[in-house]
């Protein structure tokens, strides 16, 4: 078994990304040294994730990449495909942003981990599996190696892409939003790990809307704007001075900074719950549980990745059974109504269907106007232009406002927002949850949130719900 190669440098210069003739990523240029990581902040949609599909060689079909990218003097442009492929797993290694997509749904995770010390690592059986047990463990899954990954929480199947990645070994770690839908810990346990990643030689380029994980990983941080790289320089240097409009912007809208929104007092409970007992396995995620979610509320749910936030919402819905325990919903209301919006959203569309298309069915199906797509885009600030690509032709971000521009317009009294702005930069989940909170002050819609963090709960909810490990 060979030792993996360590390379000095990742350089970026005049990387150019365009569909067809439209430059949708201009002008982008970094270094990334041994010991000095580096990190994209910005809006969903500016183009961080397209220059890490650029430098791993796997952009989508459609867009294509110029300029000079070298991980050290190989010019990872300039080759084959073949070559580019080659590069995959043992040089270059990506953690997707979406583990939905990352992961293999028919395989147990133990597995996942497993082949990739056997395939592309050599190991013995013996070996692969002592290794792997100790890459999930590290993770916190020591005890769900036989999981499948729809078995698992959002959180969860996050770590199982963390441990796939890292067991890879690769020279050049890329790092794609690693840390959303992570609680605190979590958080800060895998930020623990990218920083050990850097420490032991490896090259790190992370995209995260997350600015204390920015903070954290330090090294050199890039703000991107439309598709250009606004600002770059030192991290603490950067978010104690920034220099550019945007970057000053991003860094102040920070949840914790957000003013309490004023809500009318709460109507009739738009569905409640007694009693409720869920378990999996051996394993007691809550009992005993009352819970209930009024019109013209926010309610949120809180607590460690894992112990059950998205199970409760679903039980509201009639999505999963109570081992026991009563759920009432209002009624005379169609059942249409009742909303949720996931936690991945590639989960809530149809993948070979354009935005447009998709849209276009709801609205004829319940007999509504298109304009009233056309001005929620406005309001969500997406542009006319995203109709007409697939699901994964568009950013996690914009997917997700799509998601929540398409639940609003079916005018719901109840809505389970499952880390509903996970995927969002601070300055895009401010303006998504201004449009919630407007729907609530104003519809009397039941919003129930479930997120991670907690400053976020503590502007915006009525009441939290704190649920233990």
């Amino acid at each position: 078994m060979n030792a993996p190669v360590r390379f000095q440098s990742l350089t970026v210069s005049g990387l150019e990304i365009s569909a067809g003739n439209t430059i949708i990523v201009r002008d982008v240029a970094f270094t990334l040294a041994q010991g000095r990581p580096v990190t994209l902040l910005g809006a969903s949609g500016s183009g961080k994730s397209l220059v890490a599909h650029a430098i791993m060689g796997s952009l989508p079909s459609g867009l294509s990449a110029r300029g000079v990218i070298k991980l050290d003097d190989q010019d990872l442009l300039a080759g084959s495909p073949a070559q580019t492929r080659a590069r995959w797993g043992r040089t270059i290694a990506i953690l997707p942003q979406e583990p939905w997509l990352a992961l293999d749904p028919t395989m147990r995770i133990e597995g996942q981990v497993g082949e990739v010390h056997r395939h592309l690592h050599g190991r013995g059986s013996a070996e692969a599996l002592k290794s792997t047990h100790a890459d999930l463990t590290e993770v916190g899954l020591g005890d769900r190696t036989q999981a499948y990954p729809h078995e698992l929480s959002g959180g969860m199947c996050q770590r199982a892409a963390i441990a796939v990645t890292h067991a890879a070994g690769a020279s050049l770690l890329i790092a794609d939003e690693p840390t959303k839908g992570l609680d605190a810990a979590l958080r800060a346990s895998v930020v623990e790990r990218l920083r050990r990643e850097v420490d032991q030689g490896r090259l790190l380029l992370t995209i995260t809307h997350d600015i204390e994980v920015a903070a954290a990983l330090g090294g050199m941080i890039g703000i991107m704007l439309d598709g250009a790289l606004v600002e770059f320089g030192p991290a603490a240097e950067l978010l104690e001075r920034p220099r550019h409009d945007y970057a000053r912007t991003l860094i102040a809208a920070d949840p914790a900074r957000w003013a309490t929104p004023a809500l009318p007092p709460a109507g009739e409970p738009v569905v409640s719950a007694s009693g409720l007992a869920k378990r999996f396995g051996e394993r007691v995620l809550f009992d005993d549980l009352d819970i209930a979610v009024r019109g013209g509320e926010i309610v949120a749910i809180v607590g460690p990745s894992g112990c059950g936030k998205t199970t409760i919402g679903n039980i509201l819905l009639g999505l999963v059974q109570a081992d026991r325990g009563a759920v009432q919903r209002a009624s005379g209301i169609a059942p249409i109504r009742f909303q949720k919006l996931y936690q991945d959203p590639p989960a809530a569309f149809a993948p070979h269907q354009t935005l447009r298309q998709g849209l276009g069915d709801l609205l004829k199906l319940h007999g509504l106007p298109w304009f009233q797509v056309e001005a929620s885009m406005g309001r969500f600030g997406l542009g006319q232009d995203l109709l007409d690509r697939r699901p994964s032709e568009v950013s996690g971000g914009e997917l997700q406002r799509f998601a929540i521009l398409r639940a609003l317009l079916l005018d719901p009294i109840f809505l389970f927002a499952d880390e509903a702005t996970s995927r969002l930069d601070p300055v895009s989940q401010k303006q998504v949850f201004k449009v919630l909170v407007e729907a609530v002050r104003e519809r009397g819609l039941g919003l129930l949130l479930v997120t991670h963090e907690a400053a976020l709960a503590k502007k915006l909810a009525s009441r939290i719900l704190q649920l233990p490990t």
